[in-house]
């Protein structure tokens, strides 16, 4: 029997989240199994009713806000099974931007609470939150996130070349860090590489101002297609200071780029699983990095890396079809007869 699964998704806009749930509304795999539903909700919203449904999948943003709908989500379906996957919140965020952490666990114990299973989107993640209690009494789950690799699989290897591209890409905001790599960039001593930023965001003049019209340092604005921004890059960095999981990492690794990473969060796992740890998220560790970096030896790593992207690619079908499989065996009678 196929099932259906609604999703409530509250980020409006065309990033990750939302590119994963159209992959899981579109997949085989997983269609074979369950019909996925994509069900937009406004922030602050006060009730969800009315959904025709066996589960119900939470990527709502978890706040004080949204607390009242989440708390009305549990009542009227009471039988039915609630899972929430935490795309938002990892150590590092609430080491930079939290000021009140008794306030914010409070927030985070409260609101885990009244779902039957939490989805972390990383190891490490996952670890963070089993180390700080915050789903106490609940089973954690680890299903990192994935989107429709194709058109990442498609592109050729790019050939060994005496300029290197080295690409960020990403929202101009501080949690991705491109202002330290555009530092780092600026301190190389090295000439045989560009450095490419791809986005937008409310950090873009910071970061042009850093640039300075440096002149190897091209800014080229949000491509909704990130395959069309991998396809111009020989190597893809991520300087994040937080970062859940870092699904550029994943596409970056189908398309068989080398990815150099800091040690934030979710980045550990991608580190875990070939891509390079560059050390400390530093101005001068990322400098000292690309000063040294072999770029042959680098071409060549990343070549093998888009093995490891099928593998994970085929882990996340999998791991949703067990997840939700599992969530409807042992509650399938009472599910069908609220």
């Amino acid at each position: 029997m196929i099932r259906a699964v609604t999703h409530l998704v509250d980020d409006a806009s065309f990033g990750g989240v939302n590119r994963m749930l159209d992959y899981m509304a579109s997949s085989p795999s997983l269609g074979c199994h369950h019909q996925h539903r994509i069900e937009r909700v406004s922030r602050g919203q006060l009730s969800l009713s009315g959904l025709t449904t066996d589960i119900i999948v939470s990527h709502l943003s978890i706040s004080w806000a949204n607390l009242p709908l989440l708390t009305a989500l549990r009542a009227i379906y009471p039988n039915h099974p609630i899972i929430h996957v935490e795309h938002s919140y990892c150590e590092r965020f609430v080491a930079a931007k939290v000021s009140n952490r008794m306030r914010f666990e409070t927030l985070l114990r409260i609101s885990y609470s009244l779902f039957d299973q939490i989805v972390a989107v990383s190891e490490a993640q996952g670890a963070w939150m089993r180390r700080r209690g915050y789903c106490a009494g609940q089973h954690l789950e680890v299903l990192s996130p994935c989107v429709d690799l194709s058109s990442f699989f498609a592109l050729p290897d790019r050939p060994t070349r005496q300029s290197v591209t080295l690409g960020a890409i990403g929202r101009f905001d501080e949690q991705k860090g491109f202002d330290i790599l555009i530092d780092a960039f600026v301190g190389s001593q090295r000439e045989d590489l560009r450095l490419d930023l791809f986005g937008d965001g409310p950090e873009r003049q910071r970061l042009m101002d850093k640039a300075a019209d440096h002149p190897r340092i091209a800014f080229h604005g949000y491509l909704a297609d990130t395959s069309k921004a991998v396809a111009q890059c020989d190597i893809i960095a991520m300087p994040s200071r937080w970062e859940p999981y870092g699904l550029v990492a994943l596409e970056a690794m189908a398309a068989g780029r080398p990815v150099l990473c800091s040690r934030a969060d979710g980045l550990n796992d991608h580190i875990r699983n070939k891509a390079t740890d560059i050390g400390e998220n530093s101005v001068e560790s990322w400098t000292a990095f690309l000063d040294a970096m072999n770029i042959v030896d680098l071409a060549e790593s990343g070549r093998s890396l888009r093995r490891t992207a099928k593998l994970s690619e085929a882990k996340f079908l999998l791991g949703w079809n067990e997840l939700l499989w599992n969530a409807v065996g042992a509650d399938a009678d009472r599910a069908l007869a609220a």
